[in-house]
């Protein structure tokens, strides 16, 4: 009994079926698309503005999507692949001279020489320990001269929040183990005390063995969530599945994720500090663990109107698969070379659907970035998934150039998420937010998208918001490409509908002023960004038009 306790407040028991958001209602599929006037007013409105528009489109935009990869194969985001003009594929060259052999369908900055690549990563915070153990762990913090000392207390700042991660997940590992035998050898004396009867958790509970009334208890709390038990074996199954990925996970967080000591550099074959390289990694786009990659980019641009899966946001796209976004946090010096790549490629919009804590190398982010607003490039980013008001935490990638100027820079629009429900309840609960450093709230909550080996899905977080700005910004510079990437940003914000006065604060039950959530206090409103794009003079420079406007783009994978 005591054994049973103190599993199930470790919440390693939950496995009641977690209900699949794949199971949501078949009304959901579109929701984010649908008009402010819809049942789900927190839609953007391009359902609507698709029925009322005929305006032919001017040319394909170019999207980076920088993520874990995008199924290129997928039968719904097939056709509209970006394919490198100037590549021939499988030729072993570098047929356009860009430093990338066989780049056709966009890089992989997680990949090695011997076509392998990186999944599993450790976490910014776990570098940044790493890092500092061999300045800081032998030193007498007493003869530290004062300049060093605040220094050396962040270094034990993190150092105790590494460590406590590996000790916890240590902790849970471990009884996650003992909890295991139990449950299973508990289950399995349930099982012969039925003796092939038919499954009765009454008799069970009856039983005058201990094991067996734990294994009571276990299905009436199944049952309890609106699951019918099948039988003991089929439960015994569930339950070593469930365990097996409860464990799985911890060991990630301690031989990964919060292991100072793990390098995936080994893997991709380059000398990280060697930032002067951004030609590594090799050609595989799509990768085993592409599902977040390929759910943005259906998200952006998913055929519309084929009669299968669902409609992307924007009908005249080109999808260029970036990956750099491992299971852990990205690395500056791969995010960095994954715009350079993207902008000098011909990407007009970047989709960057990820960020962390701490940015050792900001500055390689912040000056690619520079060279993407240079090239009139626009980046969306998610604002993360913390329920955190960012204008008070820092979240990176940034909008903010650190130094004595702090500037801002203007080509970034940074996306939080919104739920179906609307009212009150639109903002998403777990959302970051942040009256300067959060510009605009897109739908984020149940979004239906593509997933790899031709399938479809659900998922949630500013990482689902992100690219439904990115897919109208692209639907934007199609019909208006004089516009520049600052005032593409500028139509969005200004044309946004209005959140209602008070939502509930993300991660609390309080109130808020919706105007103290975002610089725009509003959601993006897909037809009056049309409409206000329509009758504002372009600012672009010739210069920054890509050679798509000049000839067409050679397509689409085919």
């Amino acid at each position: 009994m005591q054994a049973f306790f103190r599993f199930s407040s470790l919440n390693l028991f939950l496995f009641i079926l977690f209900i699949s958001i794949s199971e949501a209602q078949e009304e959901l599929i579109d929701w984010h698309q649908q008009g402010n006037n819809s049942e789900f007013p927190t839609g953007i409105g391009s359902a609507d503005w698709y029925t009322a528009t005929n305006i032919p489109p001017v040319s394909k935009i170019v999207v980076a999507i920088l993520d874990t990869g995008v199924d290129i194969e997928h039968p719904d985001l097939q056709p509209n692949i970006w394919i490198n003009p100037d590549e021939v594929g499988g030729n072993n060259k570098d047929d356009d001279g860009n430093g990338y052999i066989d780049d056709v369908y966009g890089w992989n900055f997680l990949g090695g020489p011997d076509g392998q690549s990186v999944f599993q990563e450790s976490l910014e915070a776990t570098r940044v320990y790493a890092q500092g153990k061999a300045k800081w762990e032998n030193v007498n913090p007493e003869k530290l001269k004062a300049r060093d000392k605040k220094e050396y207390e962040k270094y034990l700042e993190i150092k105790e929040f590494v460590e406590s991660k590996r000790e916890s997940a240590e902790t849970i590992i471990n009884e996650a183990k003992v909890i295991e035998e139990t449950v299973i050898s508990s289950l399995e004396a349930a099982k012969k005390e039925l003796d092939g009867d038919t499954l009765d958790v009454r008799i069970l509970e009856l039983s005058d063995n201990e094991e067996v009334q734990i294994a009571a208890k276990i299905i009436r709390s199944v049952e309890e969530q609106g699951v019918v038990v099948e039988s003991i074996d089929w439960l015994i199954d569930i339950a070593q599945n469930q365990f097996k990925e409860q464990i799985r996970e911890q060991e990630d967080d301690l031989y990964y994720k919060y292991n100072p000591d793990y390098n995936s550099r080994t893997i991709t074959g380059d000398i990280y500090s060697d930032f002067t390289n951004r030609h590594y990694g090799n050609n595989d786009v799509d990768g085993e663990f592409s599902y977040h990659g390929t759910h943005v980019a259906g998200i952006v641009g998913a055929v519309r109107d084929n009669g299968i899966g669902m409609n992307g946001i924007s009908d005249n796209v080109a999808i260029m698969s970036i990956r750099l976004v491992p299971d852990g946090d990205e690395r500056d010096k791969d995010v960095a070379n994954g715009i350079i790549y993207a902008v000098d490629n011909g990407a007009e919009v970047i989709n960057m659907s990820f960020g962390k804590g701490y940015s050792p190398e900001k500055n390689l982010v912040d000056n690619a970035m520079k060279y993407a607003a240079k090239k009139d490039v626009l980046l969306v980013l998610g604002a993360g998934n913390e329920s955190t008001d960012i204008d008070n935490e820092d979240r990176f990638p940034t909008d903010i150039f650190f130094g004595k100027s702090k500037s801002k820079i203007k080509n970034l629009i940074s996306v939080g998420a919104l739920a179906p429900d609307g009212g009150e309840a639109a903002v998403a609960e777990f959302s970051n937010y942040g009256k300067n450093r959060v510009d605009i709230f897109a739908p984020g909550v149940y979004i239906y998208s593509t997933t790899p080996d031709s399938t479809y899905d659900y998922a949630s977080g500013t990482s689902m918001a992100a690219p439904v700005v990115s897919g109208a910004a692209a639907l934007i510079r199609s019909r208006y490409p004089k516009l520049s990437a600052a005032q593409v940003k500028d139509i969005l914000i200004k044309s946004a509908h209005k959140l209602p006065a008070e939502v509930i604060q993300p991660g609390t039950y309080e109130k808020i002023s919706s105007s103290e959530l975002s610089v725009s206090g509003g959601i993006i409103d897909l037809p009056a960004a049309m409409k206000l794009a329509a009758s504002t003079k372009g600012k672009r420079k010739a210069s920054t038009m890509p050679a798509a406007y000049v000839r067409p783009i050679v397509g689409s994978k085919t």
